[in-house]
């Protein structure tokens, strides 16, 4: 059986599971999040429910200030249709990513949009770090948005796994305090909220599934590169996890790449953390990189540095396309967009050189969620949790039976 073609319109599905008419609100709320503006006969034909059933769901969803009437269709006969899209100010949340490298605080209302962010590039941050960041940036980021706290929905929490751990370059000794440290403990104060915590790079790739590439590709690859070297896998529609929470974690695979030291993992190389050491041995330093320098012989240890890790990337993308067989590999991270532009376009060329040799070859492309993907994916996770549907119940190919229709 052949999956949907990434560039078919996506369907969303209500279902007669229990609590039917919460989960079809979900649904349309969803649709119309993603997909408006949208009028009430094309959430009918999204949704597969009835006209009916929209129109109460939609009725309540205006009466609860979560979407709004943004005009009138027209071109067609009789009364034009109103559209609906989502109320951006219904609500907001906010987002922290914590990395070996920074620690990024993001605020973003119901749409998606990033209203305020404060980031703080510190090598191997501290709990205490963090949470002094958060406490004394909050208030600040919430008065110039004109945000008031009671619409903050929650906050939630990109961070790597094995955060203190893993053994990156220039890791400290008491870096290890963070596998003592409960993360929701940090933003106990200065307000009461909600916490999730999630790894960073399937924060990413959740961000992607809402607002990026996921909305024309419900199967892909996500590739965080970040301080060190992480993956997402969502296969239609839904975040793959695995047996224990670890699957995508393709940095720690080995390298076989005759210029890398044997048996080393690939984030050692792949990573930003890896780019730093290369410019280190030639004199340059990663800020010169982060701030968009131009000088000649740092442009070509960068473009050095792009082409051996296109080369070392080949290696798990081979298995990705071999074992998963995803619409798209997506390259997302910290890396400035020429550079990450510069890494995809290299790698996809590679790819498509070893096309002969294996069953099929996904395009690899960078990431529409890139610098602040896993922060903005973190602020996702509250809307996810408490107004949106299961991804794994959303996407279905046009054509599929349309799901059961339920009293709204």
């Amino acid at each position: 059986m052949t999956g949907r073609a990434s560039h078919e319109r996506p369907r969303l599905s209500g279902t007669n599971l229990e609590r039917a008419a919460d989960h079809n609100q979900r649904v349309t709320l969803h649709a119309i999040r993603v997909m408006s503006p949208l009028t009430r006969v094309e959430l009918a034909r999204i949704t597969g429910l009835t006209g009916p059933a929209i129109a109460n769901i939609t009725k309540r969803l205006l009466q609860d200030g979560l979407i709004e009437e943004a005009g009138q269709r027209r071109g067609g006969r009789g009364q034009p249709p109103t559209k609906l899209v989502v109320k951006r100010d219904a609500c907001y949340s906010i987002g922290v990513n914590i990395d070996r490298d920074h620690i990024t605080i993001v605020l973003v209302d119901f749409s998606g949009e990033t209203l305020a962010r404060v980031t703080e590039d510190v090598d191997f941050a501290l709990p205490d770090q963090v949470r002094a960041l958060y406490r004394r940036s909050i208030r600040t980021m919430l008065r110039k948005a004109n945000v008031d706290i009671a619409k903050i929905v929650g906050l939630g929490v990109a961070v790597p796994d094995d955060l203190g751990l893993v053994d990156l370059p220039g890791r400290p000794a008491n870096y290890s305090a963070w596998d003592e440290v409960e993360i929701a403990s940090l933003f106990e104060q200065p307000f009461t909220l909600p916490v999730f915590v999630e790894n960073d790079a399937a924060a990413a790739a959740m961000g992607e599934m809402q607002l990026g590439h996921g909305q024309s590709n419900n199967s892909f690859f996500y590739i965080l590169l970040s301080s060190g070297l992480g993956g997402g896998l969502v296969i239609d529609g839904t975040y793959i996890r695995g047996a224990n929470g670890r699957s995508g974690e393709l940095g720690f695979m080995r390298s076989p790449q005759h210029d890398a030291t044997p048996g080393e993992q690939i984030q050692t190389f792949v990573s930003l953390s890896g780019l730093a050491r290369s410019l280190e041995e030639k004199g340059y330093a990663l800020a010169a990189v982060m701030q968009g320098a131009a000088e000649p012989g740092l442009s070509a240890c960068v473009t050095d540095w792009i082409e051996r890790a296109a080369h070392q990337l080949t290696v798990p993308i081979d298995a990705i396309n071999c074992l998963v067989n995803p619409g798209v590999i997506l390259l997302g991270g910290r890396l400035p967009t020429p550079e990450l532009d510069a890494l995809a376009a290299r790698t996809d060329a590679l790819m498509r050189q070893r096309a002969a040799l294996l069953p099929s070859v996904a395009p690899v492309r960078r990431a529409a969620l890139s610098a602040d993907a896993p922060a903005v994916g973190a602020a996702i996770l509250p809307f996810s949790h408490f107004l949106l549907p299961k991804p794994g119940a959303l996407w279905k190919a046009q054509g599929h039976p349309d799901g059961v229709d339920e009293p709204a």
